[in-house]
């Protein structure tokens, strides 16, 4: 005998599946964003003000899953100088160190949670000849080695710390004009972006001397973001500034990017690869659209060129994004004064693009495989 449809039983499933979106809205705008790692702290966040003045504030929020609201906690809301660049809490899944949250601005800060409270732990100046430092663009905390965070500066440098010392661990000349963004790819390698328009890769063990792994194909074209590949370190994507494509790259071949992704219709602000899949990666910009990528043909000509196999549009420019890597089908997204949270299968209740429209319907399953 066949299944029968109970349209009451299909509009519950409906509704629980838009219930997989949550919505947050803060006083201000909201740039910079972060996912907790820590196994005990599900659903939790770090958000940070976008204000034209000194005193900036950041938010830690939760999601309470038996409600569906997300919660700032008032005793965990502080005062920021300057709005925060980016915001990243400790790699530590297994709840083995402090509970730690960084943030980049005027200095590279390093703030203790407790239960009750949010107090600075850290006050870093990589600037030995002054109190001043210049200021911190990006910056990325080393998974393999939870004791080092690498910085970015405008002034050309990348400074790696070791912040159970507090102290300077090597500090280098990165490139010609400031430096955008830097990620970690292992242990003691790291990457970074300027705007000098190129990618570069530095080995630690050998600090004078770094690979050029891309350059824009304008002189001086900035790039402004870079997302190393950590399912697969020979991949890496970056972003031009201005400009609605995303170019990835394979360090074993310098130069030429592997693909290049082109559906957006506005610059691109954000990317974020896929946690738990090598061939996955997220892309979000001022169109408004957040669209997933299955790379795992890129290394075939498509005609055409490749097209994103779910899109979610939000209601305005999409600044910031994030994966979480202990929750991995939940995408984090962050707009105007909003900040959403949703299932990586449901961003395909937003646009799916007319021309995949034929094969997407297999890939609506939780959790991408290659």
């Amino acid at each position: 005998m066949g299944a029968s449809s109970d349209p009451n039983q299909e509009g519950s499933d409906e509704q629980q599946k838009r219930s997989e979106i949550y919505t947050y809205e803060a006083p201000w705008h909201i740039y910079a964003m972060n996912w907790s790692v820590r196994r005990d702290k599900k659903y939790r966040l770090a958000i940070a003000s976008l204000l034209e003045q000194y005193p900036n504030r950041v938010e830690i929020v939760q999601l309470d899953d038996s409600n569906g609201e997300i919660r700032s906690d008032p005793n965990l809301s502080f005062e920021h100088p300057y709005p925060p660049t980016k915001t990243i809490f400790i790699p530590d899944k297994e709840c083995q160190k402090p509970d730690l949250l960084a943030t980049s601005s005027d200095y590279l800060r390093v703030w203790r949670i407790s239960d009750d409270s949010v107090e600075i732990k850290s006050l870093l100046n990589g600037n030995k000849n002054s109190e001043f430092c210049g200021p911190l663009t990006s910056f990325d905390w080393n998974e393999a080695e939870p004791k080092r965070i690498g910085t970015s500066s405008i002034d050309t440098t990348c400074t790696i710390w070791d912040i159970e010392r507090e102290a300077v661990d090597t500090q280098l000349i990165a490139h010609d004009k400031e430096v955008y963004d830097i990620a970690w790819g292992g242990v003691g390698v790291f990457a970074s972006v300027s705007a000098d328009g190129s990618v570069r890769v530095f080995d630690l063990r050998d600090k004078e001397h770094s690979t050029i792994i891309y350059e824009s194909s304008e002189p001086d074209t900035p790039l402004v973001r870079l997302g190393w590949n950590k399912q697969d370190p020979r991949y890496m994507a970056t972003i031009i500034m201005d400009s609605a494509k995303v170019v990835v790259l394979d360090i074993r071949f310098p130069t030429l990017p592997v693909v290049e992704l082109q559906r957006h219709q506005a610059s691109v602000n954000a990317i974020a690869w896929a946690p738990h899949s090598s061939c996955h990666i997220c892309t979000a910009g001022d169109d408004s659209q957040a669209l997933i990528w299955d790379l795992s043909s890129m290394g075939q000509p498509v005609e055409g060129g490749l097209d994103p196999i779910l899109a979610y549009t939000a209601g305005a420019e999409i600044e910031q994004l994030q994966w979480s890597s202990s929750q991995p089908d939940w995408v984090a997204i962050a707009f105007s004064t909003k900040l959403q949270i949703l299932r990586e299968i449901l961003l395909a209740i937003g646009t799916i693009y007319h021309s995949i429209m034929h094969f997407v319907i297999p890939f609506l399953m939780p959790g991408f495989a290659c």
